[in-house]
């Protein structure tokens, strides 16, 4: 942890912070505006050619036949679905959430250079695929997904959607400043979970308010063109970065300074 993170948290367990929707929304906003066409092209790219290697990847392991039927509406509803295979689907699905989190964090620093007018290139959505970054990232990430998911999976098997659905959320909001706090302050693993519990459970509800706003705006991009949602899915990792900004900062380094960290 960096020394300007460590003041600021150490300050943040004492006397908390302040955070005013309407700022923390329009910083994310104009900072948005800076990233979204470019953000959504590098998403949309991206997601096409995963899902590609993906379905090509399951192809070759088990064969057309196997994943069509799968695919089938009746096999997809949870009642139809064996435990077991429940929990391998939740295992993989943790596992590919953790590859790729190293991604998300490129998005949240290209919000970071945009909003000092840095260049970003697609690089820069690689940057943390590489030590100490993918580690920590890989590591984090696979907890939250893994423990969060085993749990709402259990819960869902067992009938209570709803039940499973919050513990879901629940996880998701509390660990919403994991990945700034591991890029932007340096912070280990299972110490960037523990930060963003501490400081989302300050103002929890202002958070979740801010997050379910953003996912409306998000959504909207399905209106009239499902490719729009690549280009409003931005948003969010321009509210990641105003939230972390608001809340715990930065100290003031130059684009190549950060680089000399990475």
């Amino acid at each position: 942890m960096n020394k300007t993170t460590q003041k600021r948290i150490s300050e943040i367990k004492q006397n908390g912070y302040s955070l005013d929707f309407g700022n923390v929304f329009n910083h994310a906003f104009e900072n948005y505006k800076k990233i979204a066409l470019y953000g959504g092209l590098i998403i949309f790219v991206f997601f096409f050619l995963l899902s590609i290697l993906g379905f090509g990847i399951m192809m070759a392991i088990f064969g057309a036949p196997v994943i069509l039927d799968f695919l089938k509406p009746e096999n997809l509803k949870l009642e139809g679905i064996a435990l077991p295979t429940l929990l391998i689907i939740t295992g993989i699905s943790a596992l590919t959430s953790s590859l790729f989190s190293p991604f998300t964090a490129g998005l949240i620093k290209m919000a970071y250079c945009a909003e000092r007018d840095e260049e970003f290139h697609v690089s820069t959505m690689f940057e943390f695929f590489k030590a100490p970054y993918f580690k920590e990232l890989f590591i984090a990430t696979f907890l939250v997904s893994m423990t969060s998911s085993i749990i709402a999976t259990l819960i869902n098997f067992a009938q209570i959607p709803a039940l499973g659905f919050i513990v879901t959320v629940t996880a998701w909001l509390f660990t919403i400043l994991m990945i700034p706090l591991i890029i932007f302050g340096d912070l280990k693993a299972v110490e960037a979970i523990e930060t963003s519990i501490l400081l989302v459970s300050k103002q929890p509800l202002m958070l979740l308010g801010l997050i379910v706003i953003a996912r409306i705006g998000v959504v909207v991009g399905l209106i009239g063109c499902c490719i729009g949602i690549f280009f409003t899915l931005p948003f969010m990792y321009s509210l990641y970065y105003a939230i972390y900004s608001e809340i715990v900062g930065f100290e003031n380094e130059s684009e190549t300074e950060f680089q000399e960290r990475i």
